[in-house]
């Protein structure tokens, strides 16, 4: 092979990898997406070089609600409202609970005055430095609150979603227990069973792990209801309370019910639960007495059907 055809093969090779490299690159990183909360106290513009950034501020008792969609990861970015006349340094408390677990408590220390900072809407008070935490959440719909745990002192708060891609699974469906009442619905000509159930006719489960549930729930509306409901589920372990799950839909456009029944199926929010090994009972109750009952449908692995007890 002459020096000419290696010069050229040479530079063929790096323009594949300058082409290649970015691409690669940008498909391994995800934007992080900003949310706001669905129940926020109060909020607030905090002006960083030039760039304004919407915060909200904590309570001790009312949690600011957050919702994502993961698998992910949360960054909570927080900042102290700092008296322009303290000198000293402060502390704070923030306290969250990721789907009704018990609270985790996230200490900070020795905070001071960020001088390349300000608010834009308040006359008086300084941002204080930057402190953050992250939180890992898994598939699903996930609701986060958070309280604050230090009441003489302002937190405010912001919540930077990046959603992490993970290996396609195949699902396949599981029936419940007992027999509630099973539903036909039809979105793009596809029919699709669910179960109804309600407070006094929970789900129940019965499966061997270890293994994953994927609990697909649509809330019942009738024609005159509008906007957003919000529902809660609470899925119960073997007897034992595992999870509280606090969800919020819209009427779905795409889908409807294969026979009328005078009300309109919620878009689809999804919630994973995680098995242990052995065999387990699970029950999905709503919480919410003044709601109608609750559609869902209930996945598993395809790779963990030969799982024997």
């Amino acid at each position: 092979m002459n020096k000419r055809k290696k010069k050229h093969i040479a530079k063929f090779v790096i323009v594949i990898l300058v082409i290649f490299i970015p691409l690669s690159l940008t498909s391994a990183f995800t934007a992080s997406k900003v949310l706001k909360p669905k129940k926020a106290n109060s909020k607030t513009t905090i002006v960083v070089s030039g760039k304004n950034r919407t915060y909200y501020l904590l309570h001790p008792e009312n949690p600011t609600l957050v919702t994502a969609k993961g698998s992910g990861t949360l960054k909570i970015i927080t900042r102290l409202t700092i008296n322009p006349e303290k000198k000293n340094a402060l502390d704070y408390l923030v306290y969250y609970s990721v789907n009704g677990a018990p609270k985790i408590k996230v200490d900070f220390k020795q905070i001071k005055k960020d001088v390349k900072a300000r608010f834009k809407d308040k006359p008086i008070g300084i941002p204080g430095t930057v402190k953050s935490f992250v939180i890992e959440l898994s598939r699903g719909d996930n609701s986060i609150e958070f309280w604050s745990g230090t009441r003489d002192r302002e937190i405010n708060t912001r919540y930077l979603f990046t959603e992490r891609k993970e290996k396609k699974i195949d699902w396949v469906s599981l029936s419940p227990l007992h027999p509630n009442e099973p539903v036909s619905l039809v979105t793009n000509e596809n029919v699709v069973t669910y179960y109804r159930f309600s407070s006094n006719h929970p789900l129940k489960i019965k499966i061997t792990g270890p293994t994953t549930l994927k609990v697909f729930s649509r809330v019942e509306n009738h024609y005159q209801m509008k906007g957003r409901i919000d529902y809660r589920l609470q899925v119960k372990e073997d007897k034992a309370i595992k999870n509280t799950y606090q969800l919020s839909s819209v009427r779905s456009e795409v889908t409807v019910y294969k026979k009328g029944c005078g009300k309109t199926p919620g878009k689809a929010k999804e919630i994973l639960i995680t098995v242990p090994g052995g065999t387990h009972y699970y029950e999905i109750v709503p919480l919410d007495k003044n709601k109608d009952s609750v559609l869902a449908r209930v996945l598993f692995p395809k790779k963990d059907v030969k799982i024997k007890e």
